[in-house]
């Protein structure tokens, strides 16, 4: 809606307050709240202010002063609000310069689809993604001097096949066996239910939910693809919603990697294609119906794809999930219908308009408007340098013996790995200012610190295998 009809909508429905949203670079979403009767026209223009130097790796407080600009496209009524409210996405604004902050995610995600724009090459850019989750009953952490813990459980979960429930029914889930099982076993269709309801309700279609591959709880929502801004919107309030459901129903969500050992971890699977006045430009007659273009992204992809990892798998724990043999690919090859390649061409359907390429190997942990605009500038890169991908590797990777791998390129193993290949390999994000110099090196001191603080800590593990040296 545009802002008259925005303004209107407040005083018919009479909400009485606007929830002002936003996403800082790591994917963590913030708010304020104004009384509806404080919004004024020129807060379109102008904004409303905030201090940024209390947000993560954005303003120092010198220059602190940032400003919210609402936009009325993005508006909904926030169905977990006890006041009538309606919530609104925006862009940060600087007060002094008025212009958009290079710092604020939205604008990156916007800068990529300008600059597919600038090239010729396309239009539109579309992304589907399909997020997994845990749904669990208790979660508990700690970590001091002395000792760590965590903890995570689920009435679900197969660890708890010998537990006393008072009484225990036996219907857990084993590791590895979670995907579609049917009711008893499947505990959380009604609270998917309620989140692809609720999610409806904001204006997001869902395509369609299921119990996932994992014991204890996993889950996953796939809604309607969309252009990229909108979708990196459509992730966070996708989000949103799914904690917000599940705390409502005295239960915890949390889109962390890998916080299962010995199970799946929770990917974020990105089905990406560009359109051309109104035509798909993935579709052709090369393999698997793609065109040639469609292939030099592929290249592009494949190319930088060691440096994409430190934007799409950004955390220390995304690298407990890319590892052989559970679904998470990490060889950087591709492949028609092939799950354990790092990118997928999806053969559902043989219509040129559903041709897209699947790029598996992102995890829901990463920022989705960092990780939708690195894919395109990579992918954009391969075309517009003509990068051949190579041949497609049609069989199943994992077990392929190693001579066979060895000029397979391969997933950095770590995420300190991951930035290494970042700083030397971020050229292609550069392009039309998409990405800047300053937030890549910001992200990457960022990152860093969390490796070291990682790395300096014993691990629980360890005791077991050195304690009695």
């Amino acid at each position: 809606m545009k802002r008259d009809e925005f303004l209107k909508l407040l005083k018919e429905k009479r909400y009485e307050f606007v929830d002002m949203l936003f996403t800082d670079i790591f994917g963590t979403m913030h708010h304020f709240t104004i009384p509806s009767s404080y919004l004024k026209e020129e807060h379109f223009e102008e904004g409303l202010g905030f201090d940024a130097s209390s947000i993560r790796a954005w303003q120092a407080i010198h220059l602190s002063d940032m400003n919210f600009v609402p936009d009325p496209e993005t508006a909904f009524e926030n169905p977990f609000y006890k006041h009538p409210t309606i919530s609104v996405i925006g862009n940060i604004i600087d007060p002094v310069t008025k212009q958009r902050y290079s710092r604020d995610p939205r604008y990156i995600a916007t800068k990529a689809e300008m600059y597919l724009k600038s090239t010729g090459i396309g239009d539109t850019v579309y992304v589907g993604p399909e997020l997994e989750f845990f749904i669990f009953d208790n979660v508990q952490f700690e970590y001091k001097e002395n000792k760590a813990f965590h903890l995570v459980d689920s009435v679900e979960g197969w660890w708890r096949t010998g537990e006393a429930e008072n009484p225990n029914l036996g219907y857990k889930i084993p590791y590895r066996r979670g995907y579609f099982p049917v009711p008893p076993h499947d505990t959380l269709q009604d609270i998917r239910a309620e989140i692809a309801a609720t999610l409806q309700k904001i204006g997001i279609t869902v395509e369609y939910f299921h119990h996932e591959v994992a014991s204890g709880g996993q889950g996953e929502i796939d809604f309607l693809f969309a252009p990229l801004t909108k979708q990196a919107d459509n992730v966070m309030l996708y989000k949103y919603v799914v904690k917000n459901i599940a705390r409502k129903y005295g239960k915890t969500a949390t889109f962390m990697p890998k916080p299962i050992f010995g199970d799946n971890g929770s990917g974020m699977h990105i089905h990406i294609s560009i359109w051309k006045d109104g035509k798909p430009v993935f579709a052709g007659s090369g393999y698997a119906g793609l065109s040639q273009t469609a292939l030099y992204f592929i290249g592009g992809i494949i190319k930088h794809g060691k440096a994409l990892c430190a934007i799409v798998a950004p955390t220390t724990n995304s690298y407990r999930r890319l590892v052989p043999g559970y679904e998470a690919p990490v060889r950087l090859a591709y492949s028609s219908r092939n799950r354990s390649a790092g990118i997928r061409i999806p053969m559902y359907s043989a219509s040129p308009a559903t041709k897209r390429l699947e790029i598996r190997f992102p995890d829901p942990s990463s920022n989705p408007y960092l990780t939708f605009a690195a894919i395109l500038m990579a992918g954009l890169d391969g075309i517009e340098n003509r990068i051949d991908p190579g041949d497609p590797l049609d069989r199943d990777i994992y077990a392929l013996p190693p001579e066979e791998l060895a000029d397979v390129p391969q997933t950095p193993g770590s995420l300190e790995e991951a930035l290494n290949e970042l700083e030397k390999d971020h050229d292609f994000l550069l392009k039309g200012d998409v990405f800047t110099e300053e937030l890549l090196m910001i992200w990457i001191e960022w990152k860093r610190k969390e490796c070291f603080e990682l790395k300096i800590r014993p691990h629980p593990y360890e005791f077991l295998l050195y304690f009695d040296l």
